[in-house]
């Protein structure tokens, strides 16, 4: 019996939700941006795997305050965001790009985990100052740092630059 490869079905069920293939705005996950993103920091993508491969993966991207603005402003696109920050540099925001988990392994808190160790990791050589807004209006803990929109059940949660980026000094809107 074959098993069945669930890096695959990753992959498949990331371009099914943010149609990457048809956007060269968005980042789409493939060996160069994973090897990108582990260069900027290793937690940047972190994921749970079983005998078969990743069933939950995060994409956390620590970059600049700059860069982050200019982001939520709609300066740069996703992609141009992750092409932009530079490698093993001091950085102080962060963006949540993705986090997916496999159907089946669903409801179990592996997303959260996963992008609660990715940023506490990071927080551990980046003093990070930037958060985000929950999308209504109030800031988010500056531990929960992200520009994310929950979808269906939390079970995928992806970057939504029409979120508020909330600074100590400013809020600034898309």
């Amino acid at each position: 019996m074959k098993r069945e490869n669930n890096l695959e079905r990753m992959i498949e069920l990331a371009e099914q939700f943010f149609e990457t293939r048809n956007d060269p705005a968005r980042i789409s996950i493939t060996r160069e941006s994973m090897r990108k993103l582990r260069r900027i920091h290793p937690s940047s993508l972190k994921e749970k795997k079983d005998k078969n491969g990743p069933i939950a993966w995060v994409v956390v991207i620590p970059t600049t305050g700059d860069l982050m603005r200019k982001f939520i402003t709609k300066k740069i696109n996703e992609q141009e965001l992750l092409d932009r920050t530079p490698v093993r540099q001091k950085y102080d925001a962060l963006y949540l790009c993705s986090a997916l988990v496999l159907p089946e392994h669903r409801g179990k808190g592996l997303a959260r985990l996963l992008v609660s160790r990715a940023i506490k990791s990071i927080q551990r050589q980046h003093t990070i100052g930037h958060s985000a807004s929950n999308g209504k209006g109030s800031p988010l803990p500056s531990r929960a740092i992200s520009t994310c929109h929950c979808t269906q059940g939390s079970s995928v949660l992806a970057g939504n630059p029409d979120s508020a980026f909330w600074t100590p000094d400013r809020d600034i809107r898309g």
